[in-house]
């Protein structure tokens, strides 16, 4: 081992000492700082990868629209349903309306769907609580519990449905009564867009309640595993006629995730803060050191000591600090993560904040995805600062003149 790096070990772990109380504290800064980088980047990513898995749940891979009624969307889906990369195709119609029930208004967005196409698109039998999608058809809808909270609705429920429609028929002097339909089923997928105000229909319903006259407002697709859904797009933007566009799901809802990614790497460069106070602290001990043992380096330079190797010296004591509080940082991240969900119910329930972390959130367990690059990047910033730590007391000793420095008192 060259002797400026056993110099400093022997700096770092004293003679007759166990541990230096600089040491243990520098680590510990640099463990805390990485803990919560980890913790954080992992939670984000978290959020991330289960808002894109609900999305994809709840909408499929591709959407097929125009802007307007497709009336031809039967000869669009035999188009579809013969490509190998399609797994299931699925009309659908939406729009917006009013329901009421025991004098309690909403206005959710209705989506009616193809009841024996829809499970190949959209698991919604995986999504009810109550009720079953065998029992939907013309006169009844799925509630999701957000909205039949809201307005007091349960199973079986019977409520008034009013339409764009019904103002349409007023302007010709036509009166049309609301439509009475009942509650076959209460449904929760955990998408917050489409659990807070969406109610479902079948699409001859839908048809009916918006005057479609058979038409859809698009057709949902869902591919295989591991297909690339933007090349499917391109294809069949490249085949599609009459105004209609294939849209992928990062089309939709790229502007979202876009923001969930800058939240993330925001929270990144805050929290990459706490680990420059720990190197800064580092800098500072080294320092103290250096102006300590003025005369040791002074003599080292004289009996032919380098620059270049003093600079080493300090330097990897800030690697090995940096190093180990990194090590030990990920893995206090990762038992922490691991009873994550215990700690954020006990909090929540010592605050009574369990509903509201349900209700805004729509996470009842606290999602964690991480990935190598997070670690990677995490681990190579906590070194590179803690390393450039010591290159100020290294430079520093570096430039003493050793007649100076041995003068020093």
């Amino acid at each position: 081992m060259p002797w400026y790096l056993y110099l400093a070990l022997k700096q770092l772990f004293p003679s007759g000492k166990r541990v230096s109380f600089f040491f243990l504290i520098s680590v510990c800064g640099v463990m805390l700082g990485v803990m919560i980088l980890v913790i954080v980047q992992s939670v984000m990513g978290g959020f991330g990868q289960t808002y894109r898995e609900k999305i994809v749940q709840t909408n499929g891979h591709i959407r097929i629209e125009s802007g307007e009624a497709i009336y031809d969307y039967q000869s669009v889906l035999d188009l579809v349903s013969g490509m190998e990369e399609v797994k299931g195709a699925s009309p659908y119609a939406q729009g917006v309306v009013m329901l009421q029930h025991d004098n309690r208004p909403a206005f959710p967005v209705i989506r009616g769907i193809d009841v024996e196409r829809e499970p190949s698109v959209v698991p919604m039998q995986d999504f009810l609580r109550l009720g079953s999608l065998d029992d939907l058809d013309d006169d009844s809808v799925l509630l999701s519990r957000a909205l039949a909270a809201s307005i007091g609705a349960t199973l079986g429920s019977t409520i008034e449905v009013y339409t764009p429609l019904m103002l349409a028929r007023l302007k010709d002097d036509e009166l049309l009564l609301p439509r009475e339909l009942q509650v076959v089923g209460i449904y929760e997928t955990g998408w917050n867009d489409f659990d807070s105000n969406t109610m479902v229909s079948t699409l001859r319903l839908m048809q009916e309640l918006y005057n479609l006259e058979g038409a859809a407002h698009g057709i949902a697709l869902r591919l295989y595993p591991d297909i690339d859904e933007a090349k499917v797009a391109d294809d069949l933007n490249g085949i599609l006629i009459g105004g209609k566009r294939a849209l992928t799901w990062l089309d939709t809802f790229g502007n979202f995730l876009w923001i969930l990614e800058v939240e993330k790497n925001m929270m990144f460069f805050l929290l990459i803060f706490i680990v420059l106070v720990a190197a800064f602290a580092i800098a500072n001990a080294q320092l103290l050191t250096v102006l300590r043992k003025t005369k040791e380096i002074g003599l080292l330079v004289a009996i032919g000591g380098q620059p270049r190797q003093l600079v080493a010296c300090f330097c990897f004591q800030g690697f090995f600090i940096g190093l180990l509080g990194t090590a030990l940082g990920i893995a206090v991240a990762m038992v922490a993560l691991y009873f994550r969900n215990d700690i954020i119910h006990g909090f929540a329930g010592l605050t009574g904040s369990q509903e509201v972390l349900v209700k805004f959130y729509q996470f009842a367990q606290l999602p964690v995805h991480y990935t190598v690059g997070d670690f990677v990047v995490i681990s190579v910033s906590a070194l590179v600062l803690t390393t450039l730590a010591g290159l100020v007391p290294a430079l520093r000793a570096a430039n003493m003149k050793p007649a100076e420095a041995l003068r020093s008192e």
